[in-house]
């Protein structure tokens, strides 16, 4: 039988080849694949969002534990859709219309992935419009969005007012992020939550799901 402890620390030590070899070793032993994220993978994630914000982790070692988390992930997440686990809610993620930053974006929707979400990656420079299709068509219970540039955050007001005219605000929470973003900005626009961290993200989005 594999120890997963290991799977835990290479989550958390950002080993994607570890990570994988072990969800894959454990999966063949009969794991529960729930099991592997829930007491190894989001624990790891966890830790990895706390060590960043106490500055004991930086970007570089966010983004190898997001990649080894993802390629555990993909082994398990086809598994749990087979079983009819349901995600713990799905997100739109997007950088804003005008902003063509990534890595800010990549990062929330990592942890956002090891809170056990299933994230709709819109990708960068995404308009209003294609986040209210990501409510209306694909279901998303939250819209998250980043912006990096202070010439770029109008767009997340006008992604609210697009959700506003579309007639889908009401279903849906937007959460929203990034360096020039600020708690009273995030007010001023009538967003339902923010952070300023991507390893907030995945906290931000369980509080507002409530």
């Amino acid at each position: 039988m594999p120890n997963l402890q290991i799977l835990h620390d290479a989550v958390l030590n950002g080993d994607a080849k570890t990570a994988k070899a072990t969800t894959e070793a454990a999966l063949a032993a009969g794991h529960e694949p729930l099991k592997l994220v829930q007491e190894y993978m989001m624990p790891a994630m966890t830790e990895v969002g706390r060590r960043f914000e106490c500055n004991e982790y930086f970007v570089p070692e966010l983004l190898l534990a997001a990649r080894a988390m993802k390629a555990a992930l993909e082994l398990v997440r086809p598994l749990l859709a087979a079983q009819g686990n349901q995600p713990t809610g799905r997100v739109a993620l997007g950088t804003v219309k005008g902003d063509m930053h990534d890595i800010g974006k990549n990062l929330v929707a990592a942890m956002l992935e090891g809170g056990g979400y299933e994230v709709i990656d819109l990708g960068v420079n995404v308009s209003p419009e294609q986040f209210v299709a990501a409510v209306r068509d694909k279901g998303a219970q939250i819209v998250a969005l980043s912006a990096l540039l202070t010439t770029t955050m109008p767009s997340m007001k006008a992604t609210v007012d697009a959700l506003k005219d579309a007639g889908v605000r009401d279903r849906v929470k937007v959460i929203v992020g990034g360096a020039p973003v600020t708690q009273k900005y995030a007010t001023e626009i009538g967003a339902d939550g923010f952070s300023e961290s991507a390893a907030g993200a995945a906290s931000l989005a369980k509080q507002v799901m409530g």
